[in-house]
């Protein structure tokens, strides 16, 4: 094969994300902390995942759409940095009908670039090593079948050697996961380019979701209609390409319909308009060319699914604020304390792009405050902020759900944006968490099944019993010296073992004042924030 087209690369970056699927839980166990510390293999599927659900066209075209798909589709630190590889790519793809092996290794070398621009301190041993080294290794190929043979036996040098970049993965005993899943995608990729392609499930494993049928009966009335969603890809035998103008379709959808969304990337246009009539919009579309996708959703249904929320969502205000969190006390707490959005994840069930900018789009403030209370969703959560230009974002670090909860009650929504974000990052600089959760597998600080005590990514101290690794944890994190302290009690910690270790906590540490919140968080039997 002496160019790539755009079906080929389709083929081959579905074949990565095939491999990457038969693969994906033994990546998520090559986690370097003993307890589950995210599923590195199920972000990457997803992220993947999303990019390969379009038709294939000209190269460009191609590459740009499984972009957009991975941007939006992107799940945690690894699924944010791989869907910035294939931008990088796509960008140095772009306008092209094929691409020989030199246009090719160029775009190879701006998914680099890309990768890195996406981290804001860039750490060597990590999947950003083992792509650069790979890509490095493989230019000056003599063919598409040598530069995948070199990329991949490259990559896998690479990841070898992460644990002498890394010390937590050596002490881990384990390989970077994310470099991992980068190296199934390219051997994916490879098998692809060589005709053995693996096909990819006929869907994702995300749950279906569940329609409440009894919101509209025989007797209901379409109020609020239908939200219609769709890429169109424009025809050269319906269209001049060249000289099309799409403001002709746009207005034409604005008379048509409300709260249109409505952009056109190179061939490609993306709608989202409200309309009672789905069907009179797709036929009018149809006319200029054919259906990617296509949604259609009934509001009433989402309406009523919604309601419980209403009195959180106030539409024009100056500030919004959304959180992410999970276990349903917790998630109410925060809404109950000022959250307008509330989204659902966590550790291990990392929320992507497209959820955050869809609770933007519902809370409609000038100013948006992100709460992403976990590390592995700080990079989603900026990367939604930078895609969105309807208001003002701004991400604040918080990195569990302590801080998150911290941050909340602490806001004061009388200063400027400016002012809320110094003052709480500030004080945040000034708070300790403390996390107890079980361990998964065997480690030098305990056995598989015991309580591990830890703050930031460093265990503290285990035991076999929940509540003595909480006592132990508070106090190798000097929590008498510490004014205000608060615990988190877990979905697994029943409510008399908390208030008991509550209590003794208080009679351990006199002077700091103790209070105690029913957080039902997974993962974490116990969080507690000293401040």
């Amino acid at each position: 094969m002496e160019t790539l087209d755009g079906k080929r690369y389709l083929t081959m970056v579905s074949s990565g994300a095939a491999w990457l699927n038969a693969q994906r839980q033994l990546i998520n166990e090559l986690n370097v902390f003993p307890i589950p510390d995210g599923d590195t293999g199920d972000n990457m599927y997803m992220t993947i995942e999303a990019g390969c659900r379009v038709s294939p066209g000209p190269l460009g075209v191609t590459t740009a759409a499984v972009s957009q798909g991975m941007l939006t589709g992107a799940r945690g630190n690894s699924g944010v940095i791989l869907s910035r590889i294939f931008a990088g790519i796509a960008q140095g793809l772009a306008d092209l009908e094929e691409a020989d092996l030199p246009a090719f290794e160029k775009a190879m070398a701006s998914g680099v670039e890309a990768s890195y621009k996406a981290v804001a301190q860039p750490v060597e041993g990590t999947m950003l090593t083992v792509f650069r080294e790979g890509v490095a290794a493989a230019a000056g190929s003599a063919s598409f079948d040598a530069y995948f043979d070199r990329l991949c036996a490259a990559m896998d040098t690479s990841l070898q050697h992460t644990p002498e970049l890394l010390d937590v993965l050596k002490k881990a005993g384990v390989v970077d996961s994310g470099g991992a899943g980068l190296l199934q995608i390219a051997e994916g990729m490879r098998a692809g380019l060589h005709g053995e392609a693996t096909a990819l499930p006929e869907s994702s494993n995300a749950p279906a979701q569940q329609v409440d049928l009894s919101a509209f009966t025989e007797d209901s009335v379409l109020e609020f209609g239908y939200c219609t969603e769709f890429l169109l890809r424009l025809q050269r035998s319906k269209v001049d390409l060249d000289h099309f103008d799409e403001s002709v379709l746009s207005d034409w959808l604005a008379a048509h319909g409300e709260s249109l969304v409505f952009f056109r990337d190179g061939s490609i246009v993306k709608v989202h308009v409200h309309t009672p009539t789905p069907g009179e919009i797709l036929n009018h579309c149809q006319q200029y060319g054919e259906y990617l996708t296509v949604k259609i959703e009934n509001m009433t249904l989402q309406h009523h699914e919604n309601r419980m929320d209403e009195r959180y969502r106030t539409k024009g205000k100056a500030l919004g604020v959304v959180a992410v969190a999970a276990g349903g006390p917790l998630q109410e707490a925060f809404r109950e304390m000022g959250a307008d959005a509330v989204i659902e994840g966590g550790q291990t069930m990392n929320p992507p792009v497209q959820a955050f900018l869809d609770a933007f789009d519902r809370i409609g403030a000038e100013s948006i405050l992100v709460l992403p209370n976990n590390g592995n969703i700080l990079l989603t959560a900026r990367q939604a902020a930078a895609m969105y230009d309807k208001a003002r974002i701004e991400v604040l670090p918080t990195r569990n759900l302590g801080e998150g909860y911290f941050a909340l009650a602490n806001l004061d929504t009388s200063e400027t944006v400016d002012e809320i974000v110094a003052e709480l990052n500030e004080a945040l600089e000034g708070c300790v968490t403390g996390m107890v959760s079980r361990a998964i597998r065997d480690s030098q600080a305990g056995h598989s099944g015991d309580y591990l005590g830890f703050s930031d990514k460093d265990i503290l101290c285990g035991s076999p019993e929940r509540r003595q690794a909480l006592l132990d944890l508070a106090e190798r994190l000097n929590a008498g010296s510490q004014d205000i302290a608060l615990l988190l009690t877990g979905a697994d910690v029943p409510a008399d073992e908390a208030e008991a270790v509550t209590e003794t906590l208080t009679r351990q540490f006199p002077r700091t004042e103790f209070s105690q919140i029913t957080g039902g968080q997974p993962v974490y039997d116990y969080i507690l924030l000293l401040c």
